[in-house]
């Protein structure tokens, strides 16, 4: 018996072909109705098939995806609370609101104040050369769209600030 080299094109549909037979059979799958009203089953076993009088599948591939389950409904006294007036703010809600805001409004200023300065900086995109920029371009180029792109982040944060100041509640002095 002589060996063939793995190297050899028709060594390799050898055992492409030594592959596909080994390769086993697809599984039947037969599909039975739930016991008891309960949902549709699909099952691969011949003999419970059998037994339960199953229908064979026929064609395509079977694809079951797990549905999410019911909510329950809710008791009427639910219903009658959540459809009553909302309870008054506690002091101590009222103090942390407060705190938020005044946190807010001082990152809304140091978010300002960096704004403006990026804006000076930037020069309306024609910033003053640094150093190396004289002789080297490129670097002038690359400074100018990271400060445009750090002025464009800054006016994103200071949208975000103001968007978070009007979700708080009025403050009430």
């Amino acid at each position: 018996m002589k060996l063939i080299p793995l190297s050899s094109p028709f060594s390799a549909f050898a055992l492409l072909g030594l592959l596909c037979l080994a390769a086993p059979a697809q599984a039947q799958v037969f599909r039975c109705a739930g016991v008891a009203g309960a949902s549709t089953e699909y099952i691969n076993n011949v003999i419970e098939a059998k037994t339960r009088g199953c229908k064979r599948m026929e064609g395509g591939n079977v694809t079951i995806f797990q549905g999410a389950p019911v909510p329950k409904a809710k008791s009427a006294s639910a219903n009658v609370a959540a459809a009553g007036p909302t309870p008054s703010l506690s002091a101590e809600q009222k103090s942390r609101d407060s705190d938020s805001r005044a946190i807010l409004e001082s990152e809304l200023k140091k978010s300002e104040i960096r704004l403006l300065d990026q804006q000076k900086e930037y020069n309306n995109g024609e910033p003053e050369k640094q150093g190396i920029e004289g002789r080297n371009y490129q670097r002038y180029l690359d400074r100018t769209a990271q400060l445009k792109e750090a002025i464009t982040r800054s006016q994103s944060d200071i949208a975000g600030i103001k968007r978070e100041l009007a979700r708080l509640p009025a403050t009430g002095g």
